[in-house]
């Protein structure tokens, strides 16, 4: 069963790029969370998608909201991708895809490529905005402007 605006976001761990354990109690919950889905480290819709975040990342902070993003990636993969684009914000590694299948995220191209998602959480850990397409330069668009939506009512 897919997750869908409304609906809260259960309590999830997973191993960030440091290799350490992220569990989602520490964030959810307590201030703007987006959280992306992406097929794969290194390819150029995923970096393009990556590099949206990273360069406003600064003005998700001032609106009081994290970034995470999520792939099967290793931590290794995710370490040297953080390292050689800048990245600042947090990775998460799914290699078995619990996470993609806890928030729902389907696959695209006849189930060929792992789905490209968006989710906006607001700071009472409720799904805002969930948005799906393979257009990597949409998504960082989509979040920025329900992030400011959240923080200005």
């Amino acid at each position: 069963m897919a997750l869908v605006v409304g609906d809260k976001i259960p309590e999830f761990s997973a191993l960030n790029d440091n290799g350490k354990d992220f569990k989602s109690i520490e964030i959810i919950g307590k201030k703007p969370v987006v959280i992306y889905f992406y097929p794969k480290n290194f390819t150029p819709g995923c970096t393009k998608e990556a590099c949206s975040f990273r360069d406003s990342y600064e003005e998700f902070k001032v609106l009081g909201a994290e970034v995470i993003g999520i792939s099967s990636d290793s931590i290794a993969s995710h370490t040297k991708f953080k390292n050689r684009y800048n990245l600042p914000y947090v990775f998460l590694s799914d290699p078995k895809g619990k996470l993609r299948k806890l928030f729902g995220v389907k696959s695209e191209l006849l189930g060929l490529l792992p789905g490209r998602e968006t989710y906006v959480i607001d700071k009472e850990g409720i799904i805002q905005l969930k948005f799906n397409s393979l257009n990597a330069s949409k998504h960082m668009n989509k979040a920025m402007t329900k992030v400011k939506e959240l923080t200005t009512i």
